[in-house]
């Protein structure tokens, strides 16, 4: 029992994570309708964009790469935006989505000509913390990470009910064609969801660097299918079923290693996926159905 409550609650904490790649998925779908394949990867190159910093300023303390890899995120966001979707004719719901396919492989090839296909060391802070109740542990890199990851929700949820930008968003969400007859930039309104999609993903990157210690090209693929999961999961669309879900799916994914091995343990992820498509289609938090 012990062992069950210790791999739920690491899984949790993990899963913080999840429900940020989640998040990113699930805001770019609810706002354009469109699936970016490639934010799970921009992710990933920009928690080794952080590491460039310490490249250039040896000795440089890990909160210092955990911001850069957060502002790279931001960075790539725009330019995934750029180069697969303002360009593109959004009407064609195909050519975006391959579009992103072929940017996270390219993201994916940088990455891994960069560094040789290498594994790298990643800093982390607050490594050497354990708490102890009795028998239960908790670390305190996952302590971080999971706060890191909550105070970020808790931003992106004060900027889409709380200013004029998230306003905006939520109007492109729900009639983008009314939207643009109020006068918003409705291209604007898209750029910065990618922005924002961006910063919460690099911080995401950076966040599974320090909990595993390392980053390898091989992460991204995981990480969509991950990611994929979660948004179906919690509902298409929904941000609060995102991060239900990616709790869900971390401390699931632990237990299943725990009595299955890891070489299981993404098959029964992929199982519990397959639950929620049949007997829950639409997600924990399905829209309900209605006229328009």
């Amino acid at each position: 029992m012990l062992d069950f409550v210790q791999a739920v609650s690491d899984g949790v904490l993990f899963g913080a994570t999840y429900a940020l790649i989640g998040i990113g998925f699930t805001l770019v779908f609810g706002v354009m309708h469109k699936i970016n394949m490639a934010y799970a990867a921009a992710s990933i190159g920009a928690a080794y964009a952080g590491l460039l910093l310490l490249q250039v300023m040896a000795g440089a303390p890990p909160w210092a790469v955990f911001a850069c890899a957060f502002l790279a995120g931001g960075l790539l966001g725009w330019l995934v935006y750029l180069a697969c979707f303002h360009f593109i004719p959004l009407s064609h719901p195909l050519a975006t989505l391959m579009s992103t396919v072929g940017m996270l492989l390219l993201i994916d090839e940088v990455v891994v000509h960069a560094t040789d296909g290498m594994p790298q060391s990643y800093p982390a802070m607050f490594d050497d913390v354990m708490l102890h109740a009795g028998e239960f542990t908790l670390r305190g890199d996952l302590l971080l990470v999971f706060g890191v990851c909550v105070v970020a929700m808790a931003c992106l949820l004060a900027l889409l009910y709380r200013t004029r930008l998230g306003l905006a968003t939520r109007a492109v969400s729900q009639q983008p064609v009314a939207a643009q007859l109020c006068g918003i930039q409705v291209a604007r309104v898209n750029a910065m969801t990618f922005v924002v999609t961006g910063l919460l993903g690099g911080l995401a990157g950076a966040m599974i660097g320090a909990s595993v210690g390392t980053l390898s090209p091989l992460l991204s693929g995981p990480l969509t299918v991950k990611g994929l999961i979660v948004t179906v999961i919690g509902g298409l669309g929904s941000i609060p079923g995102a991060i239900v879900a990616g709790l869900l799916v971390g401390g699931f994914e632990n237990v299943f290693q725990l009595y299955r091995g890891v070489t299981e343990r993404d098959l029964y992820v992929m199982l519990l996926l397959f639950v929620f498509l049949v007997f829950r289609p639409g997600g924990i938090f399905a829209a309900r159905a209605g006229r328009d």
